[in-house]
């Protein structure tokens, strides 16, 4: 988790970012709990993001892996895209969260993979879908964000 991780973002992505001065990749992480988590950003577009989470660490009581823990990668990833998809004008908030769990894991990396369904100019809904290291699907998420202007001051 230590280890450096560069982010692929598209480039007229980054080039919209380096217009206003901000260097996007140097900037971006999954936060603060994501990475307390281990989550790692693969891929980052407003059309599909890929993150990974480890299992170990983010375990419940049983040893298999947290349903929060799912819900964080998935807001994670949603979030990405549909702050990606609001560009640099906009900020996007999490106003809807649902996952279902399908099946316990208990070691290994998750990966996440979300996919807008709809992008709208002042809403954005993600479907993420979980799958363990053997591609079977762990968990089934849909996040929607509301897109505020980023100078609302709220």
């Amino acid at each position: 988790m230590g280890e450096q991780h560069t982010v692929k973002f598209p480039q007229e992505v980054l080039d919209e970012y380096a217009a206003l001065g901000v260097d996007l990749p140097a900037l971006f992480s999954a936060g603060h709990l994501g990475t307390r988590m281990g989550v790692q950003i693969v891929e980052a577009s407003a059309e599909q993001v890929v993150g990974t989470m480890p299992v170990e660490g983010n375990t419940q009581p049983y040893g298999l892996l947290h349903g929060g823990a799912s819900a964080v990668l998935a807001e994670t990833l949603g979030s990405i895209g549909a702050m990606l998809h609001g560009g640099s004008s906009k900020i996007a908030v999490g106003v809807d969260l649902n996952c279902t769990h399908h099946r316990g894991v208990r070691s290994g990396l998750v990966t996440g993979v979300a996919t807008p369904v709809h992008r709208g100019r002042s809403t954005a809904t993600y479907e993420i879908v979980i799958s363990d290291e053997e591609g079977k699907r762990v968990c089934s998420a849909r996040l929607t964000c509301l897109l505020r202007e980023a100078n609302s001051g709220n």
